[in-house]
């Protein structure tokens, strides 16, 4: 099967060097190209792709409201912030507004190539550390954690270590399936779409702390 993946950023350069990488595997093809926000909306309504590559700050429309945009349709895409700096202020926002993960400019090919595999497969990319550092000094806001159970609680903790569902099961001596029960119990009481909202969530509220 071939994943299909429209890239929005609005270097001209950056686009290139990123559609000759991605496709040059025989797995992965870039099906739209948009240089601002509001452009990557028609492309994805047409090409309904699978993964969107979006940079934060574009003129018009930035990657943020697109995000926010494209999470909001019926059968969204999965997407990836591409950014600069670790510590941008732009991907926790943009992380808020629905993103699945975010990836560095200065990432290998190697690895941005399977940052898009594993999103398409429905796995949240995430960076704990950095994460951190992104919750770090924000505003605490009460959220539904209370509701949690003692069980639930581990495996969100774990979860903000950026383990997968089988290393979770390996730590807590459980079979896959009841993590993956468990995580589906901490998503919908939280109200988070996914792994990375209620990472986030947890960090907000001082479930966890920074550092």
């Amino acid at each position: 099967m071939t994943l299909t993946v429209v890239l929005a950023d609005d270097e001209d350069l950056i686009r290139a060097g990123l559609r000759i990488i991605i496709d040059a595997e025989p797995d992965l093809r870039v099906v739209g190209e948009a240089a601002d926000g509001a452009q990557v909306l028609p492309i994805v309504r047409r090409e309904r792709p699978d993964v969107v590559l979006m940079d934060v700050r574009m003129p018009g429309l930035d990657g943020i409201q697109a995000t926010a945009r494209l999470a909001a349709m019926d059968e969204p895409p999965k997407v990836l912030v591409v950014t600069t700096f670790e510590n941008d202020d732009y991907v926790y926002d943009a992380l808020r507004a629905g993103a699945d993960g975010f990836l560095l400019k200065r990432t290998r090919p190697d690895d941005l190539l399977q940052a898009i595999r594993l999103v398409a497969a429905g796995e949240s990319l995430l960076f704990p550390a950095a994460i951190r550092r992104l919750a770090a000094g924000r505003t605490r806001s009460a959220t539904p954690l209370e509701r949690l159970t003692e069980r639930e609680g581990e495996v969100l903790r774990l979860m903000t270590r950026g383990l997968s569902n089988g290393e979770i099961a390996a730590e807590l001596v459980v079979g896959p399936e009841t993590v993956k029960t468990h995580v589906g119990n901490v998503l919908a009481k939280l109200g988070a779409r996914d792994r990375t909202q209620a990472v986030i969530a947890a960090y907000e509220s001082g479930f966890v702390s920074p550092g």
